[in-house]
Protein backbone atom coordinates (compact mmCIF):
# COMPACT_ATOMS: atom_id res chain seq x y z
CA UNK A 1 0.00 0.00 0.00
CA UNK A 2 1.23 3.73 -0.66
CA UNK A 3 1.77 6.13 1.49
CA UNK A 4 -0.77 8.38 0.69
CA UNK A 5 -3.61 5.81 0.81
CA UNK A 6 -2.26 4.66 4.01
CA UNK A 7 -2.55 7.58 5.89
CA UNK A 8 -5.93 8.16 4.56
CA UNK A 9 -6.91 4.89 5.71
CA UNK A 10 -5.32 5.59 9.36
CA UNK A 11 -7.32 8.92 9.75
CA UNK A 12 -10.48 7.65 8.43
CA UNK A 13 -10.02 4.67 11.10
CA UNK A 14 -10.22 7.73 13.73
CA UNK A 15 -13.11 9.86 12.10
CA UNK A 16 -11.05 12.11 10.19
CA UNK A 17 -12.13 11.57 6.24
CA UNK A 18 -9.19 13.19 3.73
CA UNK A 19 -8.84 13.28 -0.05
CA UNK A 20 -6.49 11.94 -1.77
CA UNK A 21 -4.57 15.58 -2.03
CA UNK A 22 -4.86 15.99 1.25
CA UNK A 23 -3.02 12.92 2.18
CA UNK A 24 -0.60 13.52 0.08
CA UNK A 25 -0.22 17.17 1.22
CA UNK A 26 0.65 14.91 4.68
CA UNK A 27 2.91 12.39 3.55
CA UNK A 28 5.32 15.26 1.92
CA UNK A 29 4.32 16.94 5.60
CA UNK A 30 6.53 14.29 7.15
CA UNK A 31 8.87 13.85 4.38
CA UNK A 32 10.10 17.27 4.24
CA UNK A 33 9.28 18.55 7.90
CA UNK A 34 7.77 21.40 6.41
CA UNK A 35 5.22 23.34 7.74
CA UNK A 36 1.66 22.73 6.14
CA UNK A 37 -0.79 25.86 5.56
CA UNK A 38 -4.57 24.83 4.89
CA UNK A 39 -6.60 27.66 3.68
CA UNK A 40 -10.27 27.58 3.36
CA UNK A 41 -13.57 28.92 4.72
CA UNK A 42 -14.57 28.72 8.11
CA UNK A 43 -15.81 25.07 8.90
CA UNK A 44 -14.49 22.80 6.84
CA UNK A 45 -12.10 20.67 9.18
CA UNK A 46 -9.24 22.97 9.06
CA UNK A 47 -8.04 22.68 12.37
CA UNK A 48 -9.26 19.28 12.83
CA UNK A 49 -6.56 18.13 10.50
CA UNK A 50 -4.09 18.49 13.73
CA UNK A 51 -6.46 17.07 16.29
CA UNK A 52 -6.71 14.15 13.62
CA UNK A 53 -2.43 14.30 12.97
CA UNK A 54 -1.63 14.73 17.17
CA UNK A 55 -4.11 11.37 17.44
CA UNK A 56 -2.85 9.62 14.84
CA UNK A 57 0.73 9.92 15.98
CA UNK A 58 0.06 9.60 19.51
CA UNK A 59 1.35 12.72 20.09
CA UNK A 60 0.78 16.15 21.96
CA UNK A 61 -1.26 18.74 20.25
CA UNK A 62 -0.18 22.41 21.05
CA UNK A 63 -2.38 25.33 19.83
CA UNK A 64 -1.66 29.02 19.02
CA UNK A 65 -4.76 30.33 18.61
CA UNK A 66 -4.38 33.97 16.28
CA UNK A 67 -5.50 36.82 16.96
CA UNK A 68 -5.32 41.50 16.37
CA UNK A 69 -2.39 42.20 18.29
CA UNK A 70 -0.64 38.87 19.36
CA UNK A 71 3.11 39.38 20.24
CA UNK A 72 6.19 37.23 21.12
CA UNK A 73 5.15 37.65 24.28
CA UNK A 74 1.71 36.13 24.17
CA UNK A 75 3.57 33.23 21.97
CA UNK A 76 7.16 32.10 23.79
CA UNK A 77 7.23 32.79 27.19
CA UNK A 78 6.85 35.04 30.32
CA UNK A 79 8.12 35.53 33.35
CA UNK A 80 5.83 34.74 36.47
CA UNK A 81 6.24 38.00 37.98
CA UNK A 82 3.97 38.13 40.83
CA UNK A 83 6.10 34.80 41.64
CA UNK A 84 9.63 36.88 41.18
CA UNK A 85 8.79 39.73 43.18
CA UNK A 86 7.16 37.67 45.71
CA UNK A 87 10.93 35.50 45.97
CA UNK A 88 13.08 39.19 45.97
CA UNK A 89 11.05 40.06 49.01
CA UNK A 90 11.48 37.21 50.57
CA UNK A 91 15.07 37.08 49.88
CA UNK A 92 15.86 41.08 51.00
CA UNK A 93 19.35 41.56 51.87
CA UNK A 94 20.85 38.64 50.37
CA UNK A 95 23.12 39.12 47.26
CA UNK A 96 21.56 41.15 44.59
CA UNK A 97 23.51 38.43 41.40
CA UNK A 98 22.51 35.53 43.60
CA UNK A 99 18.66 36.51 44.02
CA UNK A 100 18.50 37.75 40.50
CA UNK A 101 19.38 34.28 38.98
CA UNK A 102 17.12 32.49 41.15
CA UNK A 103 14.15 34.74 39.99
CA UNK A 104 15.00 34.58 36.58
CA UNK A 105 14.98 30.29 36.42
CA UNK A 106 13.37 28.13 34.97
CA UNK A 107 10.80 27.47 37.82
CA UNK A 108 9.58 31.08 37.35
CA UNK A 109 9.27 30.56 33.75
CA UNK A 110 6.13 30.39 31.91
CA UNK A 111 5.79 28.97 28.32
CA UNK A 112 3.70 29.62 25.80
CA UNK A 113 2.49 27.41 22.68
CA UNK A 114 5.78 27.93 20.31
CA UNK A 115 8.27 27.51 23.72
CA UNK A 116 6.57 24.37 24.77
CA UNK A 117 6.05 23.17 21.12
CA UNK A 118 10.32 23.17 20.54
CA UNK A 119 10.67 21.62 24.25
CA UNK A 120 8.63 18.78 23.63
CA UNK A 121 10.45 15.44 24.11
CA UNK A 122 8.28 13.83 21.34
CA UNK A 123 7.43 15.69 18.25
CA UNK A 124 4.62 17.50 19.07
CA UNK A 125 1.78 19.08 16.69
CA UNK A 126 1.64 22.57 16.65
CA UNK A 127 -1.43 24.20 15.42
CA UNK A 128 -1.16 27.77 14.66
CA UNK A 129 -4.72 28.78 14.22
CA UNK A 130 -6.46 31.61 12.00
CA UNK A 131 -2.90 33.09 11.22
CA UNK A 132 -4.39 35.82 8.81
CA UNK A 133 -5.85 36.96 12.13
CA UNK A 134 -2.08 37.67 13.07
CA UNK A 135 -0.58 41.09 11.60
CA UNK A 136 2.30 41.09 8.98
CA UNK A 137 4.89 41.81 11.72
CA UNK A 138 3.97 38.66 13.97
CA UNK A 139 4.20 36.78 10.50
CA UNK A 140 7.36 37.72 10.08
CA UNK A 141 8.55 36.79 13.59
CA UNK A 142 6.99 33.55 13.39
CA UNK A 143 9.03 32.48 10.09
CA UNK A 144 12.15 33.15 12.16
CA UNK A 145 10.97 30.30 14.83
CA UNK A 146 9.93 28.43 11.79
CA UNK A 147 13.31 28.43 10.32
CA UNK A 148 15.49 27.65 13.05
CA UNK A 149 12.93 25.94 15.63
CA UNK A 150 14.98 27.74 18.06
CA UNK A 151 14.29 30.82 20.59
CA UNK A 152 16.43 32.86 22.87
CA UNK A 153 15.94 33.65 26.05
CA UNK A 154 18.10 36.27 27.52
CA UNK A 155 18.38 35.36 30.92
CA UNK A 156 18.82 31.47 30.18
CA UNK A 157 20.41 31.40 26.75
CA UNK A 158 18.64 29.76 23.47
CA UNK A 159 16.69 27.00 22.94
CA UNK A 160 17.01 24.82 20.43
CA UNK A 161 14.15 21.81 19.74
CA UNK A 162 15.32 18.25 20.98
CA UNK A 163 12.40 17.32 18.55
CA UNK A 164 10.47 19.10 15.13
CA UNK A 165 7.15 19.38 15.78
CA UNK A 166 4.53 19.02 12.87
CA UNK A 167 3.12 22.35 12.29
CA UNK A 168 -0.19 22.90 10.89
CA UNK A 169 -1.38 26.47 10.33
CA UNK A 170 -4.67 27.59 8.90
CA UNK A 171 -6.17 30.48 7.72
CA UNK A 172 -9.55 31.65 6.60
CA UNK A 173 -8.99 33.47 4.18
CA UNK A 174 -9.92 36.58 4.99
CA UNK A 175 -6.54 38.55 4.07
CA UNK A 176 -3.31 38.03 2.17
CA UNK A 177 -0.41 35.82 3.95
CA UNK A 178 3.31 37.40 3.15
CA UNK A 179 4.65 35.45 0.12
CA UNK A 180 7.59 34.59 2.79
CA UNK A 181 4.92 32.33 4.95
CA UNK A 182 3.62 31.25 1.85
CA UNK A 183 7.52 29.81 0.71
CA UNK A 184 7.82 28.65 3.81
CA UNK A 185 5.25 26.26 3.76
CA UNK A 186 3.49 23.55 1.85
CA UNK A 187 -0.33 24.54 0.85
CA UNK A 188 -3.84 22.69 0.53
CA UNK A 189 -6.51 24.54 0.00
CA UNK A 190 -9.62 23.03 1.65
CA UNK A 191 -13.08 23.65 0.67
CA UNK A 192 -16.50 22.12 2.46
CA UNK A 193 -16.72 18.70 1.33
CA UNK A 194 -18.66 16.78 -1.95
CA UNK A 195 -21.70 14.54 -1.31
CA UNK A 196 -19.98 11.29 -1.16
CA UNK A 197 -17.43 12.63 1.17
CA UNK A 198 -19.87 14.53 3.83
CA UNK A 199 -21.86 11.30 3.61
CA UNK A 200 -18.50 9.53 4.57
CA UNK A 201 -18.17 11.84 7.49
CA UNK A 202 -21.48 11.78 8.86
CA UNK A 203 -20.72 7.60 9.04
CA UNK A 204 -17.69 7.95 10.80
CA UNK A 205 -18.52 10.48 13.56
CA UNK A 206 -22.43 10.20 13.76
CA UNK A 207 -23.24 6.38 15.64
CA UNK A 208 -25.88 4.26 14.04
CA UNK A 209 -26.47 6.82 11.51
CA UNK A 210 -28.23 5.00 8.68
CA UNK A 211 -26.67 5.28 5.21
CA UNK A 212 -29.80 6.94 3.29
CA UNK A 213 -30.21 9.34 5.69
CA UNK A 214 -26.60 10.34 5.98
CA UNK A 215 -26.76 10.57 1.97
CA UNK A 216 -29.65 13.00 2.22
CA UNK A 217 -28.10 15.22 5.26
CA UNK A 218 -25.49 15.40 2.70
CA UNK A 219 -27.50 16.17 -0.05
CA UNK A 220 -29.44 18.53 1.18
CA UNK A 221 -26.56 20.47 2.88
CA UNK A 222 -24.97 20.56 -0.71
CA UNK A 223 -28.43 22.83 -1.56
CA UNK A 224 -28.18 24.75 1.53
CA UNK A 225 -25.00 26.14 1.36
CA UNK A 226 -26.04 27.09 -2.55
CA UNK A 227 -28.64 29.53 -0.56
CA UNK A 228 -27.48 33.16 -0.14
CA UNK A 229 -26.72 32.70 3.23
CA UNK A 230 -24.75 35.00 5.38
CA UNK A 231 -23.40 32.55 7.34
CA UNK A 232 -22.62 29.15 5.53
CA UNK A 233 -22.61 26.34 7.80
CA UNK A 234 -19.43 24.18 8.09
CA UNK A 235 -19.08 19.98 8.91
CA UNK A 236 -19.97 20.63 12.52
CA UNK A 237 -23.13 22.28 12.05
CA UNK A 238 -23.74 18.87 9.57
CA UNK A 239 -22.98 16.31 12.46
CA UNK A 240 -24.53 18.61 15.12
CA UNK A 241 -27.94 18.22 12.76
CA UNK A 242 -27.23 14.28 12.28
CA UNK A 243 -27.22 13.79 15.91
CA UNK A 244 -30.71 15.76 16.26
CA UNK A 245 -32.35 13.58 13.73
CA UNK A 246 -31.23 10.44 15.22
CA UNK A 247 -31.78 11.63 18.44
CA UNK A 248 -35.12 11.80 17.34
CA UNK A 249 -35.27 8.81 15.41
CA UNK A 250 -35.68 9.81 11.61
CA UNK A 251 -34.37 7.61 9.55
CA UNK A 252 -35.73 9.56 6.29
CA UNK A 253 -36.20 13.54 5.69
CA UNK A 254 -39.16 12.99 3.52
CA UNK A 255 -40.78 11.31 7.12
CA UNK A 256 -41.12 14.10 8.86
CA UNK A 257 -40.57 17.30 6.92
CA UNK A 258 -41.78 19.96 10.18
CA UNK A 259 -38.95 18.25 12.52
CA UNK A 260 -36.22 18.70 9.84
CA UNK A 261 -37.61 22.14 9.64
CA UNK A 262 -37.45 23.04 13.11
CA UNK A 263 -34.19 21.29 13.85
CA UNK A 264 -32.19 23.60 10.97
CA UNK A 265 -31.94 25.36 14.29
CA UNK A 266 -28.60 23.10 14.32
CA UNK A 267 -27.58 24.55 10.79
CA UNK A 268 -28.84 28.15 10.37
CA UNK A 269 -27.09 30.61 12.98
CA UNK A 270 -28.58 34.16 12.02
CA UNK A 271 -31.92 35.22 12.01
CA UNK A 272 -31.62 36.21 7.96
CA UNK A 273 -31.03 33.10 7.00
CA UNK A 274 -33.45 31.30 9.27
CA UNK A 275 -35.82 33.69 7.30
CA UNK A 276 -34.20 32.60 4.02
CA UNK A 277 -34.60 29.01 5.04
CA UNK A 278 -38.90 29.27 5.15
CA UNK A 279 -40.57 25.85 5.51
CA UNK A 280 -41.73 26.22 1.75
CA UNK A 281 -38.08 26.42 0.98
CA UNK A 282 -37.29 23.41 3.24
CA UNK A 283 -40.00 21.40 1.48
CA UNK A 284 -38.74 22.14 -1.78
CA UNK A 285 -34.76 21.41 -1.08
CA UNK A 286 -36.14 18.00 0.60
CA UNK A 287 -37.80 16.92 -2.70
CA UNK A 288 -35.15 17.58 -4.37
CA UNK A 289 -32.75 15.59 -2.53
CA UNK A 290 -35.10 12.32 -1.19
Amino acid sequence: MDRKQDIADRLAAIGYIADGELAMALVLMDMLKRPLLVEGPAGVGKTEIAKALATLNGSPLIRLQCHEGLDRNDTLYEWNYQRQLLAIKAREGQDADAVEAQVFSESYLLERPLLKAIRQPVAPVLLIDEIDRADEEFEAFLLEVLSDFQVSIPELGTVTATTIPRVVLTSNDTRELSDALRRRCLYHALDFPDVDREARILLARQPGIDTTLALQIARLMQEIRRQELTKVPGIAETLDWAAALVGLGISRLEEDRKAVYETLACVLKTREDRARMSPEVTDRLIGKVA
